[in-house]
């Protein structure tokens, strides 16, 4: 079987790999990351009931955007993904960097995340 050589199909073997390994629970949801091109969106999910339990993005009104950096919009989301998890009494979770390198808008937004007060 030919493996296909495009950069998509190597994201969704670095995530199907990651994906493996970790599942959430009840106890340590999961931290789910997604970054397009232009956003990203970040979601706390419990796998064992296949429910979404926060999530935030900016795509969502009052979240930061215009005129900042892509990075420092992924720290935004980062610290108010941590504070929405709190107020719902979420302490840790596990990161789910969903097949994307960890560096720039991905490292940024897990680091704004544990500064928010998430354990992972």
């Amino acid at each position: 079987m030919k493996k296909t050589r495009t950069p998509r199909a190597a994201k969704n073997r670095r995530h199907r790999r990651v994906r493996e390994r970790l599942a959430g629970t009840p106890e340590r949801p999961r931290l789910a990351v997604f970054r397009s091109l232009n956003h990203i969106y970040a979601q706390v999910i419990d796998d064992s009931a296949g429910h979404t339990l926060v999530s935030a993005s900016d795509m969502e009104p009052g979240s930061a955007g215009n005129g900042k950096k892509k990075t420092e919009v992924a720290s935004f989301i980062g610290e108010s993904l941590a504070k929405k998890a709190k107020d719902k009494g979420i302490e840790a979770v596990v990161f789910d960097r969903g097949g994307f390198r960890f560096h720039g808008r991905v490292k940024a937004l897990a680091d704004a995340a544990r500064k928010g007060g998430l354990k992972f």
